[in-house]
């Protein structure tokens, strides 16, 4: 004797079923997996990164690094702060491309080493608290367009170069005797040189005319190179996740102190939160489109009359399946209220309210409020024993309501 397989049900579905569902989701994500490699396997070639001497793409300064190498000047890419500041002279220009990426501790490190040289720092496109900590007494305000602008200032640097390309930050100097203001944007400049001992620093709202798209544009190649190469040596400071003087505090590496004081998320490269967040994004709008309805629901006829007997039993195997008797009483226990309240003058409205129903069938049969209302309204069985023995009470009870 072979035992009868259960139909398949939406909440019982095949492994056909689950693939059809979700091999469209599956297809998407391996045709996303494949473009990402394909992408960094392509873009994985010369270029080096944003600003960085090295790459030869849009957004790199190779160009610029080009130039100035055939003006006799000595280029050195470093990507510590320990390297960058050892190489610190009064002959050498200092060129941080990414002031904000450097920790507190770091920008004062990188202050202390570069405020009594006689050689020249140029920071890229530093913000309100680089600017703060790296250059006292000047405020970076907020960022605006980069657009074609004229020098308005005294300095030989940008009077030679002419219109150039500037934007970004603009700046404000509390002692204007010791600082030039060059390109104002809103009557703020975008370019700052601001005298410190024997050396200087420049600061540039945005470092666009340093990339190889623009350098070719405007003024923007006089300017460069009459900035980056008033000396004869050249260090492009290029923050990197792998300089150990971001876990420097106080003069203690926090690796031969035996701790880290570093939580997770500090460990986590930027990139990879910004991934995370924009896949929780994805995640979150495909359960919308999953989840949302189509229209109303239309009732359809069925193809085949089913018996009532036949819908109540299917019924009662799955809440015996799933042990809902709470529900099968309730539903018992609703059924005979409908059904009895007509016989003894109950409204429907009220055939469901125990202040209503109560009284009136203990009237009509002539017992107690509290054994009608515990059969009509009382505590879900315990177990299928008092749950068939609740049914036959309620059976007993409207035979004599239709009796008496």
């Amino acid at each position: 004797m072979t035992e009868a397989v259960a139909p398949t049900t939406s909440a019982s579905l095949t492994p056909h079923q689950v693939w059809i569902r979700v091999r469209g989701l599956l297809c998407a994500v391996l045709v996303l997996v494949a473009a990402g490699v394909a992408l960094a396997s392509v873009r994985s070639g010369d270029q080096h990164g944003h600003l960085d001497p090295r790459s030869a793409d849009g957004r790199g300064s190779r160009a610029v690094a080009e130039l100035l190498k055939d003006r006799g000047v000595a280029i050195s890419v470093v990507t510590t702060l320990d390297e960058a500041t050892a190489r610190v002279g009064s002959d050498t220009t200092l060129l941080v491309a990414s002031p904000n990426l450097l920790t507190p501790q770091q920008q004062s490190e990188l202050r202390a080493r570069t405020g009594h040289s006689a050689g020249r720092t140029v920071l890229l496109a530093a913000g309100p608290p680089a600017v703060g900590t790296l250059v006292p007494g000047v405020r970076a305000k907020s960022s605006g367009p980069v657009a074609t602008r004229a020098p308005q200032c005294s300095l030989p640097a940008a009077r030679n170069a002419g219109d150039v390309e500037t934007g970004g930050f603009r700046y404000a100097s509390d002692n204007s005797r010791r600082t030039i203001g060059c390109f104002p944007s809103d009557g703020l400049p975008t370019v700052l040189v601001v005298a410190q001992g024997a050396g200087d620093t420049v600061l540039l709202g945005s470092p666009d005319f340093l990339q190889n798209d623009r350098l070719g544009n405007q003024g923007n190649a006089s300017l460069a190179l009459q900035l980056l190469g008033s000396r004869p040596h050249l260090v492009w400071y290029l923050p990197s996740l792998a300089d150990t003087s971001a876990a420097v505090e106080n003069g203690v590496d926090s690796k031969d102190s035996g701790h880290d004081d570093r939580s997770f998320f500090d460990l986590i490269p930027r990139g990879w939160l910004w991934g995370t967040l924009q896949l929780a994004l994805a995640a979150l709008l495909a359960a919308i489109w999953r989840g949302r309805r189509l229209g109303p629901l239309v009732a359809e006829r069925l193809p085949v009359v089913i018996r009532a007997s036949e819908s109540s039993e299917g019924r009662a195997r799955l809440y015996r399946r799933v042990n809902a008797r709470d529900r099968a009483a309730d539903s018992l226990r609703a059924a005979a209220r409908t059904r009895m309240s007509p016989l003894i003058g109950v409204s429907p409205r009220d055939a469901h309210s125990p202040a209503t129903l109560v009284p009136a069938v203990s009237a009509r049969i002539g017992t107690e409020d509290n054994d009608v209302r515990a059969l009509l309204f009382g505590p879900a069985p315990s177990d299928d024993a008092a749950l068939v023995h609740l049914a036959d009470q309620l059976d007993t009870l409207e035979r004599e309501v239709r009796t008496s």
